[in-house]
């Protein structure tokens, strides 16, 4: 309640899409952030979706529609229709998998780079950093050229592990927080 910004989506759900390659761990952030605990899954086929509360940080009690689209090469063409007029996208990273990074980052460029999405906010998940060989969050952003990103898109990298939940909360804080300022800067060029 602290910002004058903190109700902007009290009437309205935010429309999240999530998306990356198959294996990265997408689902499993969708039910950790949904059920607080983790939930073992199997390969999407299609995708999920969940009407989720954010339940701590900025974010409390935000009202987020998440929709977890599959990551198999073949379902990634769906991801255009998903992703369109979305207020933000989430794209979860194996931080381990460093073998997939070089596909993972082709396929976050196209995602960023659809007309629809120009300036949507965007969280990239390094998801497993638990793990002892998973590659260093820097390393991650180098390797995914998020600084070759389109100028107007706005992101964030954030270490996490989604079967613990470490990081989740604190990513979505920043997502929200960078969805704010779009959806202010928008509506100061309307203004003019």
């Amino acid at each position: 309640m602290g910002s004058s910004f903190s109700n902007i989506s009290a009437f309205q759900s935010l429309h999240i899409v999530m998306v990356g390659l198959d294996s990265a761990g997408k689902t499993t952030v969708l039910y950790r952030l949904k059920f607080n605990e983790f939930v073992n899954t199997v390969p999407t086929i299609g995708f999920n979706t969940e009407k989720i509360r954010l339940s701590s940080g900025t974010a409390k009690g935000i009202s987020c529609h998440f929709w977890d689209v599959g990551g198999q090469e073949k379902l990634r063409p769906l991801w255009k229709s998903y992703s369109r007029c979305t207020d933000g996208i989430i794209y979860v990273v194996d931080s381990v998998d460093v073998d997939r990074l070089e596909e993972a980052k082709t396929e976050l460029h196209k995602v960023t780079k659809f007309a629809e999405n120009q300036g949507t906010p965007l969280l990239v998940i390094a998801n497993k950093q638990d793990l002892p060989s998973s590659l260093a969050v820097a390393d991650i952003e180098k390797q995914l050229a998020l600084q070759e990103l389109t100028p107007n898109t706005t992101y964030h990298i954030q270490p996490a592990c989604a079967i613990i939940g470490e990081g989740l909360h604190e990513g979505m804080d920043k997502l929200y927080e960078m969805i704010l300022t779009r959806r202010k800067s928008l509506k100061q060029k309307k203004k003019r």
